[in-house]
């Protein structure tokens, strides 16, 4: 893939994403007991942040008028802040402001970024009011199950890789796209596995918290990626929870460490 290297997923070579963004002070090169120069430092692995609606879309309200919409918000501006705080990471947002979105929208963004890793911030409404808890969902046309349902269509990832195909027969095309798709695949589950582990050390778990549905903002052909439920607006607990500043303090620290250790892991890394 000319635009991202379609093997950099399993490579790990590191890609620097919208600019602008602050990558922190250069590195001071060090000198090695031998005399000989130590080796550059290479830009920073770029995790693009997506929180979930905004603007004219306020997402879930909650019994007590929390809007989603804030909620993810902060957050993800909290997680973006704790994230290019740790070295050899850098976090953008799709949107930093009460801004809508719509789902190809925050999809390209992240893929223009040349982003190593997309994820989508939300605190939903759930089927059952009882339902609680963070929970983490990758892409999958046949969602696991009917609470994690998504209505979008598949995208046909061979008109979507961003690669020029003019030149190449039908055969290689489907390779390419399949190549690259199961990659994708593969880095997504890693990372939803990651966060979901590291998280549930810390912060309370959905029953069954890792599911797969048809998520449109998930359908990025080349960057691996997974939509988190902080919690649920519907559940008088988890509104409680998420309406206070240091609880959202804690679950974005939590899920900014995590996230920096998945793009530290294979196989977004060599």
């Amino acid at each position: 893939m000319d635009r991202r290297s379609f093997l950099r997923i399993a490579s790990g070579l590191p890609v620097i994403g919208l600019t602008g963004w602050p990558a922190g002070p250069a590195s001071a090169q060090s000198v090695a007991a031998s005399g000989a120069p130590a080796r550059k430092p290479g830009p920073p692995r770029l995790i693009v942040i997506d929180p979930g609606h905004g603007g004219r879309d306020p997402g879930a309200i909650g019994a007590r008028g929390t809007l989603e919409k804030d909620i993810t918000l902060d957050i993800a501006r909290q997680m973006a802040q704790a994230i290019s705080r740790q070295t050899g990471t850098a976090a953008v947002l799709t949107r930093d402001t009460d801004e809508f979105l719509d789902l190809k929208e925050r999809v390209e963004r992240a893929r223009a970024a040349r982003a190593e890793l997309f994820i989508s911030i939300h605190a939903d409404s759930a089927p059952d009011p009882r339902a609680r808890g963070l929970s983490a969902y990758t892409l999958s046309e046949k969602a696991t199950d009917a609470f994690a349902a998504a209505i979008a269509k598949q995208e046909n990832l061979a008109d979507a890789l961003g690669v020029d195909t003019s030149d190449m027969d039908a055969a290689l095309q489907n390779i390419l796209a399949d190549l690259t798709a199961e990659r994708v695949k593969r880095a997504s589950l890693l990372a939803k596995q990651t966060l979901v582990s590291g998280a549930g050390k810390e912060l309370r778990l959905l029953d069954n918290p890792m599911r797969s549905a048809n998520f449109a903002v998930l359908k990025a052909p080349d960057v691996p990626s997974v939509l988190v439920e902080t919690g649920f607006l519907s559940n008088a607990e988890d509104e409680k929870i998420l309406r206070d500043a240091g609880a959202r303090r804690r679950i974005a620290t939590v899920l900014a460490r995590e996230l920096a250790s998945v793009i530290r892991t294979a196989p977004f890394t060599a």
